[in-house]
């Protein structure tokens, strides 16, 4: 199988000096087709991509940006299509922003993600240290090695469907106000012949954040399929989260920013994460803000869920909306589509 590598130009030609070898080496043997300019991305449907986007020190790459701007005005530009990406910087800012803001315009554009699809290279590579460490090798040694891994994962994965897949869905809302609720009620209907649903709500005082454990007790609790903190984690959501295919999310906008409760169970879950990887369950989300910023809300779900703790991303994976009085998420224009258009995507991503 071949791979097409999306490849802005960097501004200035030594930035992207790092990154060409890195693609050398992870690409060797296969044949790549490259795209470097916006104009160039078309008849793309139903490849294996990799975005390898160099970004130089002051974290932008003005290509990218105009093959940003075509990604958001053409939805479906990458329908079928499955990737990953590499974002290479010259300092220790910039990466991982500018890796899930390419995230949510791949995902949107039609492309799944592979869980952890996003291998970084700060400009010292130190995030490459506890890697390198493992591997015996240098921190461009470990950069490497990531590259390759990655590559091999986006050209042969190839994403389970189930009979009856089961469907964990999450939330920390009140059934009678939420519009995210109300939303998630209409999706449900569509789903209940052919998926077995669970529901469960993570509603304050009965979920405590992570605490920052050492990671030797982090890894011993999580290996035994607990964690130090107990409650609804350990006894509801744990066992919820290793039975299901794919997680639902439901987020509203609290402060430009998911829930506390959302992000403490995000953070609990890095126990189960510590001996297992989730590649083969999927993530999905809805997204509903009382103003706006939706965006802002779906890029922290991909940053948390896919690019770290690996679940995989579905093309389209979440249904983004925008109402703030009781009710109004149902009113507005187009939804009704809009829930069946996403209902739809569920099903045929997980089901035969």
């Amino acid at each position: 199988m071949s791979i097409t590598l999306i490849h802005p130009a960097p501004d200035t030609g030594w930035a992207g000096q790092r990154l060409d070898g890195i693609l050398k080496h992870a690409l060797a043997g296969r044949e790549v087709r490259t795209v470097r300019r916006a104009e160039e991305l078309s008849g793309l449907e139903n490849q294996r991509l990799i975005l390898a986007l160099p970004l130089g020190d002051t974290g932008v790459n003005l290509e990218y940006m105009r093959l940003l701007a075509r990604l958001r005005r053409e939805p479906g530009l990458l329908r079928g299509c499955t990737g990953g990406f590499i974002v290479d910087g010259a300092g220790e800012l910039f990466t991982k922003s500018a890796a899930a803001e390419a995230a949510l315009a791949l995902n949107l554009a039609g492309c799944a993600l592979v869980g952890r699809p996003l291998v970084e290279g700060t400009g010292s590579l130190a995030n490459f240290a506890v890697q390198a460490g493992n591997l015996g090798t240098s921190l461009m040694g470990a950069y490497r090695a990531a590259a390759a891994e990655l590559v091999e994962r986006v050209e042969g994965e190839v994403f389970p469907k189930k009979e009856r897949p089961q469907v964990l869905v999450l939330h920390a809302s009140s059934h009678h106000t939420s519009n995210t609720i109300a939303l998630w009620s209409r999706v449900r209907e569509r789903l209940e012949e052919r998926c077995d649903l669970r529901e469960i709500g993570l509603r304050n005082g009965t979920l405590s954040d992570c605490s920052g454990c050492p990671y030797t007790m982090c890894l011993h609790f999580g290996e035994q399929g607990g964690c130090f903190y107990g409650g609804v984690m350990q006894d509801e959501v744990y066992p919820a989260v290793r039975a299901a295919d794919a997680l639902v999310l439901l987020c509203p906008n609290y402060n430009d920013a998911l829930s506390a409760n959302l992000t403490a169970f995000i953070n609990r879950l890095t126990a189960l994460f510590r001996q297992t990887r989730f590649y083969d369950k999927a993530v999905f989300a809805i997204v509903v803000s009382g103003y706006s910023g939706g965006d802002t809300v779906a890029r922290q779900v991909v940053a948390a869920m896919n690019m770290n703790k690996s679940f995989y991303l579905p093309p389209n994976f979440a249904l983004i909306e925008t109402a703030n009085s009781p009710g109004q998420a149902l009113a507005l224009p187009g939804i009704q589509g809009r829930l069946e258009n996403f209902a739809q995507n569920i099903l045929d991503t997980l089901c035969m």
